[in-house]
């Protein structure tokens, strides 16, 4: 195939590690001379990074897949990630698509390309389970504004009966820390000053590796490394903030940003369990309540799943309690949906939609009221804030270290620097205030 003034468009669902794949692979299909085309336009190749954590994702890869072969009939359609992994048949019936790569072969996708004229089936998926080893890509790819991803860890053995991504993913699997290391050195010299630790099951780094390397070990070694000037962790669960990772959030405050994002899903003992969730209400409130005394401006965001069979009034009632009780500057609520081969899927008493519906305003108001009051009580205060742009009104907008956006007024600060910002006001979301001074 003649790479020359070929142009290639992508479009990717879900989270943060599909998006890093996608630019990995994106970035290695231009170095052989594809050219990237916006996925609204007539490009040669459609690549749709799926996702299938909820069944709106599923509609919404079918959607996208149908559209792309509208725009250029004699394009090549490709669909890979999560839902290319565990519904290739079903994606295999919609005649829009030509080829179904899975995630076990995700990353040699750009080979698959270059020899996809010999190509004589039109599915590339095998047993995701059969991944021991952590498959790496291209590195020093997803970069967002000021800030750079990278992927750790990817898999998960959890296997909650609601959640149909190991299926996806396959068993945990964790990048080598002299790779992980090698990224981040290599960023930083590009002049990247915060990092985004990212993957699939944060808190099992490690475990499949011959060492006695785990996310506190990475963490302690990643904020000695030369250049890094801040931190990020992704989602995490709450059985996974041990005492020695609270520590180190606390010795390490001025790297490792004071704020996480908490795969919650509920804050009911009977829906825990049935969920098979590791753990209890009490732990969470002991967990979260603990890493925010000993860590200052500390702030959570969290997942939380509404509606999961068998969830009665008084257990919604009990995560509702929970959840106010800590407090988070933002939650992402989702009513359940049923995944094809995962336990839940079987269970019989299923919750009626309007009631989910309903709960999930509910959650949404609770939601707008501690954002609200998280946010206020900065005002008066100082935050170092990132600065990830700046508009024409002279304004500039970044996030501070508990992951707060920022507007500051009259900015002097350039993209990605470093600047404390004394908070005056709030609008909506949104915290505002002016500029005391940059980082030294």
């Amino acid at each position: 195939m003649n790479f020359n003034n070929k142009k290639v468009a992508f479009y990717t669902l879900g989270c943060k590690v599909n998006q890093y794949e996608s630019e990995s692979i994106k970035n290695q299909l231009i170095k052989i001379g594809y050219e990237e085309e916006n996925f609204e336009n007539k490009s040669d190749i459609y690549i749709v990074n799926s996702c299938t954590v909820t069944s709106i994702a599923d509609k919404k890869t079918r959607n996208v897949l149908r559209r792309a072969k509208k725009m250029n009939p004699e394009s090549i359609v490709i669909v890979t990630g999560c839902y290319a992994q565990t519904n290739s048949k079903e994606l295999l019936e919609i005649e829009e698509i030509d080829f179904v790569v899975g995630n076990s072969n995700k990353s040699g996708l750009v080979d698959f390309i270059q020899d996809i004229e010999n190509k004589k089936s039109k599915v590339l998926t095998e047993n995701i389970f059969e991944e021991r080893t952590y498959e790496e890509y291209e590195f020093a790819t997803l970069r967002e504004m000021s800030r750079a991803y990278i992927k750790i860890q990817d898999g998960c053995n959890n296997f909650c009966s609601y959640c149909k991504i190991p299926f996806g993913r396959g068993k945990s699997r964790s990048c080598s820390l002299e790779s992980i290391c090698k990224e981040i050195e290599v960023l930083t010299k590009e002049g990247f000053k915060e990092f985004i630790i990212i993957g699939i099951n944060l808190g099992a780094y490690g475990e499949d590796l011959d060492s006695d390397i785990n996310l506190e070990t990475l963490l302690e070694t990643v904020v000695k490394l030369e250049g890094v000037e801040r931190v990020r962790i992704g989602s995490m669960y709450p059985d996974k903030i041990s005492d020695r990772f609270i520590e180190i959030m606390r010795e390490n405050s001025s790297k490792l940003m004071p704020h996480l994002h908490i795969s919650l899903q509920s804050c009911d003992n009977t829906v825990l369990e049935r969920m098979r969730r590791n753990y209890g209400a009490e732990l969470i409130q002991e967990r979260l309540l603990k890493l925010r005394e000993n860590v200052e401006n500390m702030e959570y965001t969290a997942d939380v799943i509404v509606g999961f069979p068998g969830e009665t009034d008084e257990m919604f009632n009990n995560t509702y309690e929970v959840i106010k009780s800590i407090g988070f500057s933002d939650l992402h609520v989702f009513q359940y949906s049923d995944r094809e081969k995962t336990l839940a899927n079987t269970f019989t008493d299923k919750i009626d939609g309007n009631v989910k519906k309903k709960r999930a305003e509910v959650l949404e108001t609770l939601r707008k009221e501690m954002g609200k009051e998280r946010r206020e009580k900065y005002i008066g205060k100082e935050l170092e804030v990132l600065v990830e742009e700046i508009k024409e009104d002279g304004c500039s907008y970044g996030y501070s270290q508990n992951y707060l956006r920022v507007k500051t007024l009259e900015a002097t600060a350039g993209v990605n620097e470093l600047v404390k910002v004394e908070i005056s006001n709030l609008e909506k979301e949104l915290l505002i205030g002016n500029e005391k001074g940059k980082r030294v």
